[in-house]
């Protein structure tokens, strides 16, 4: 089947797409497309570690290795015999039976901006990228749900937040894919989303008469237009889903977090991090296929114990109140929540010049990731490292294997033919297999 043709509003600016996610931007036509009802799974919570988390301190401790790459911290037991996560990861440890560990997923992307991508896409870096970069030559998770999963109307079917990664953008699907970024702190007191409300002072009336203009506006041929050269072409999506966004009560009612019991909220934990948690199970009840939780800071080069010590028995804490919160209510079947970084941590502690406390550094041979929901089975861990965390070892798995799981988790068939606005055809993921043992 060949792609349909090309209208006007199909071909987004290249300065704004690239932005947004690389590329001349575009709405695509799959073929055969997949039945989101089949799925065991609705909705995907992906919980980024920007900055690569370690394995040895959080899901895959090395107790019996020499000093130097165990660390300082101990194991502590799971609710599954012979099965140990690290010292604070305890509540996450007692619930095991609600969740799974894969241990044995590698690359070879050992900075942040390709493993990234790599990641959070399941296609590697056409060209080498540096650390900081932010790029997306192939759309990310998030954008390919969006595509395949439409949310309820006024809402967008892609949220990220506070920020978007680093590759977590559209590239040739188009802008309407690109998360919607919703910022600010929901801890704070007086949380208010800025695009969900009107602005303070203009009525529904005053609102509606606006959309009225700028429609009449629009209807004026743009220069350039079927060249797309027109950067304010590539707004007209984002137009359409603000004005939508801000009509919609599913919306507003969704982001009033501070409708939910003090207790529940007491129970992700009174931080950033814990309410956008709390806020991504809010969006998933409204209907939203796609979250992110973009949590950075986990590059721990230096400082790494105080560090851990200090953030590591909240954020144990936030995950394990999401996924007892979402099988309390009878989501977690439909609910899949991921943990993970773009690669794991060196198994040797150093220190770095110029630092006085140790780390470990970027380190693609060996990473954790955490499902959990969807139908995924829990209490167990799937694959291995080798005794001192250098490599996996057992049931060796790579970015294709978790990004096809996740796919095939929401009822999408990651060996889709996609096709771009030039009709060059791209499977949504180069190898389709999924991670058989969470599949349930």
């Amino acid at each position: 089947m060949f792609a349909r043709p090309t209208s006007r509003r199909d071909f987004l600016q290249v300065g704004l797409g690239t932005l947004l996610g690389g590329g001349l931007v575009s709405a695509l036509r799959a073929r055969d497309p997949a039945k989101a009802d089949t799925a065991p799974a609705k909705a995907c919570i992906l919980i980024w570690m920007d900055g690569g988390p370690t394995h040895f301190e959080t899901f895959d401790p090395k107790p019996d290795a020499p000093e130097e790459y165990r660390g300082e911290f101990k194991p502590t037991p799971t609710s599954v015999s012979g099965v140990f996560f690290s010292e604070h990861m305890k509540q996450l440890a007692t619930n095991f039976d609600k969740l799974a560990v894969v241990r044995s997923i590698r690359h070879d992307q050992g900075n942040h901006g390709a493993g990234n991508h790599y990641m959070m896409t399941g296609a590697p870096p056409r060209i080498p990228v540096g650390c900081g970069a932010f790029v997306s030559f192939h759309p990310s998770l998030g954008s390919v749900v969006a595509h395949q999963k439409p949310a309820p109307a006024g809402l967008p079917a892609y949220f990220s937040l506070p920020s978007m990664t680093r590759s977590g953008g559209p590239n040739f699907l188009g802008a309407r894919y690109a998360p919607f970024v919703a910022d600010g702190d929901p801890n704070s007191s007086g949380f208010r989303l800025r695009d969900v409300a009107l602005p303070a002072g203009v009525t529904e009336g005053r609102f509606a008469d606006r959309g009225s203009l700028r429609a009449d506006v629009d209807r004026f041929q743009r220069y350039l237009d079927k060249a797309a050269a027109d950067p304010v072409v590539a707004l007209d999506d984002h137009y359409q889903q603000a004005n939508e966004l801000m009509r919609s009560r599913e919306a507003q009612a969704a982001f009033r977090i501070a409708d939910e019991p003090p207790k529940v909220r007491d129970r992700y934990g009174r931080n950033g991090f814990g309410q956008r948690l709390l806020l991504a199970r809010r969006l998933v009840e409204a209907g939203v296929p796609f979250v992110t939780i973009n949590d950075g800071g986990w590059d721990h080069h230096s400082d790494l114990f105080d560090a851990l010590r200090k953030r590591l028995p909240n954020w144990d804490q936030s995950v394990a109140a999401l996924i007892t919160d979402l099988d309390e209510r009878g989501l977690l079947d439909s609910t899949l929540v991921v943990a993970l970084g773009e690669f794991g941590r060196t198994p040797k502690i150093s220190t770095l010049a110029g630092q006085s406390k140790p780390g470990r550094d970027h380190w693609a041979n060996a990473m954790s990731v955490l499902f959990a929901g969807g139908g995924t089975p829990g209490g167990q861990v799937i694959g291995a490292t080798d005794r001192k965390g250098f490599a996996a070892v057992e049931r060796v798995l790579s970015p294709e294997n978790f990004a096809s799981t996740i796919y095939r988790k929401l009822g999408i068939d990651p060996d889709k033919m996609l096709y771009t606005p030039e009709g060059r055809p791209t499977h949504i993921v180069s190898d389709g297999t999924p991670i058989k043992e969470l599949m349930g």
